[in-house]
């Protein structure tokens, strides 16, 4: 028993588990994959008219979402910074541009948010109609820096995909070594191409939360929930391989 007990314990998964969520971003993409799953499962539950568990699950998802705000008021000096290396980083303009307007995008929606999270803590409190444009502005903020990142994705793709056409289609390679480098950097180009378009994927699933929170699009709850689901999975997926170092 004592045996089965260590190999249950001491499993490989176990111990990647408990790495990733020593991180901030493992424990954050690990809280709102639950939160999301909780919004689908409450929505669920209520159309089947079981009110008493609905509520439940709302709760668990609201104070996830408010936990959550907590863990992140720091982040708005890290997307400031990240803004700031951006204006001396090298590459084509548009992409700098992009990746500009994203970080300031997502400074201005996470600041607005920790105003949000004062405010139903009661530490700072709002008039009703400010707390609904704070509310509003974050949500404003975070759509923004969603399609910033849509659009970078976009661009840097393609620009990537046009270089591996011309590295293919570019003379005859005779020489090993020639021929060898030009192979590493192809590989290379895909692997960061693999990355932007994973990230675009996440993106396509996020970018409908803020757009129905502002009145764009009219999803339900179980829609959102199931995309909010997905979006975390995937991104603690990329959490787990960066901590796991496995490729």
């Amino acid at each position: 028993m004592a045996t089965i007990a260590q190999q249950v314990v001491f499993h490989p998964v176990v111990s990647e588990s408990l790495k990733v969520w020593s991180t901030t971003v493992g424990r954050d993409k690990t809280y709102r994959a639950v939160q999301y799953f909780a919004r689908f499962l409450a929505w669920f539950l209520l159309s089947k008219g079981e009110k008493i568990n609905a509520a439940r699950w709302n709760a668990l998802k609201s104070h996830l979402a408010l936990g959550r705000k907590l863990m992140r008021l720091g982040k708005p000096l890290e997307h400031l910074q990240s803004a700031l290396k951006a204006t001396t980083a090298s590459g084509p303009a548009v992409e700098q541009l992009t990746t500009i307007g994203r970080q300031l995008a997502y400074f201005g929606y996470l600041s607005n948010d920790a105003l949000v999270w004062a405010n139903s803590v009661k530490f700072w409190n709002l008039k009703p109609s400010t707390a609904a444009r704070v509310n509003k502005l974050a949500n404003q903020f975070w759509l923004a820096g969603i399609l910033f990142s849509i659009t970078f994705g976009l661009l840097k793709s393609a620009r990537i995909s046009s270089e591996i056409k011309d590295l293919q289609s570019s003379g005859v390679w005779t020489e090993k070594g020639t021929q060898a480098d030009r192979d590493a950097k192809i590989l290379s180009l895909e692997r960061t191409t693999a990355g932007v378009r994973y990230q675009f994927i996440i993106d396509l699933f996020d970018v409908w939360i803020p757009a129905t929170n502002l009145g764009f699009v009219n999803l339900n709850d179980g829609v959102l929930g199931l995309f909010g689901l997905a979006s975390s999975l995937l991104a603690l997926r990329t959490q787990w391989l960066s901590v796991t170092g496995r490729k």
